[in-house]
């Protein structure tokens, strides 16, 4: 049972959704969980609460995660070399690169390229990598990896588990937790996609293959889902049911900040464990929570959740072209609903 004070701050938080689709907004979704229990789950303006969203980078913590099970069961040692685990890596000087150094995004290889194309397709994926040259020694510097450092963690998850990354998901995370599949949906099961609907302004459709992101889960920014299953996705990292991670690692990814360099992009520290960002490192969108952990993706996506109140969030969004806006509009949402645990 809802207590006034909770009503009156979820009422709050629905009716600032209500006025950016009547501002503009095309559709969006937000929910919000505590204890296991939805306390709100609403979408807007073009979408059902059976819509699912491109979630962009709001996937990588997902995959992350999958990393921290293989940490558990002992099959994966951060502190080593990938080249331990991929041989093939240790070209053109990153013989030293560490699992760690992937995970935190410090390890000098931003923007080495991989087409969906190539990262689908293993040996492809594989050649690639050896291809990949350094921007900067690693370790020295914080620099945002938007989709390469994903595709190295994908590649260990299939090497260590001898599944693919999608398949380890699903089997491992998802499912246990209740939740579809959330990553590497065919295109016949493409249905209710916002991005991919009528609605979906034509000049966003043309930045992004969605289809295919969608279909091969590209790790970095390749999933898909309702707001409701991101949200109860990060219920999962606060209750962990069944211990579907090791509890130490689980509580190490989740609070441990093992990266405080600069990130040149926020101008703040870049406060980053092994698959999430931590509190007011992240910029507006958690200060008032500073244990709070999570991700945004593009196109103002943003999932998180904050120990101390048991809270998590999603808010999901599409037809604003702005990125400034974008982030503004999750900060606030996210920020209204932090006043449920304050």
């Amino acid at each position: 049972m809802k207590i006034p004070a909770e009503e009156d701050s979820i009422a709050k938080l629905c009716s600032a959704a209500e006025q950016e689709v009547s501002d503009g907004l095309a559709a969006c979704q937000l929910a919000l969980a505590r204890e296991g229990r939805m306390l709100c789950y609403r979408a807007l303006g073009d979408a059902s609460t059976q819509t699912r969203f491109w979630v962009a980078s709001a996937t990588k913590p997902i995959v992350a995660s999958a990393i921290w099970i293989l940490m558990g069961e002992g099959r994966i040692d951060i502190e080593q070399p990938v080249a331990f685990y991929i041989p093939e890596f240790a070209e053109h000087g990153k013989a030293k690169v560490t699992v760690e150094q992937v995970l935190v995004m410090t390890s000098g290889f931003p923007d080495a390229p991989m087409s969906s194309k190539m990262g689908a397709d293993a040996e492809s994926r594989v050649r690639q990598f050896a291809a990949w040259t350094l921007d900067h020694e690693p370790g020295k510097k914080y620099i945002y990896h938007g989709a390469s450092a994903h595709w190295v963690l994908a590649e260990l998850i299939e090497r260590l588990s001898g599944i693919n990354f999608c398949d380890f998901i699903e089997e491992r995370i998802t499912r246990p937790l209740g939740l579809p599949r959330l990553l590497g949906i065919p295109r016949s099961e493409q249905r209710d996609i916002a991005q991919l609907s009528q609605a979906a302004d034509p000049a966003t459709r043309s930045l992004y293959d969605y289809a295919t992101l969608i279909e091969i889960g590209e790790p970095g920014g390749g999933g898909a889902m309702t707001a409701e299953s991101l949200c109860l996705f990060y219920q999962g990292l606060l209750s962990n049911p069944g211990e579907i991670w090791a509890p130490s690692i689980l509580a190490d990814g989740t609070s441990n900040i093992r990266c405080t360099l600069p990130d040149p992009l926020m101008n703040l520290p870049a406060n980053r464990t092994t698959g999430v960002v931590i509190g007011g490192g992240f910029g507006s969108l958690w200060g008032k929570a500073p244990a709070a952990f999570g991700w945004t993706g593009s196109g103002g996506q943003v999932g998180f959740a904050d120990p101390a109140s048991g809270l998590s969030f999603a808010f999901l969004q599409m037809g604003d072209l702005d990125p400034l806006s974008q982030f503004k509009r999750a900060a606030k949402m996210a920020d209204l609903a932090l006043r449920l645990g304050a």
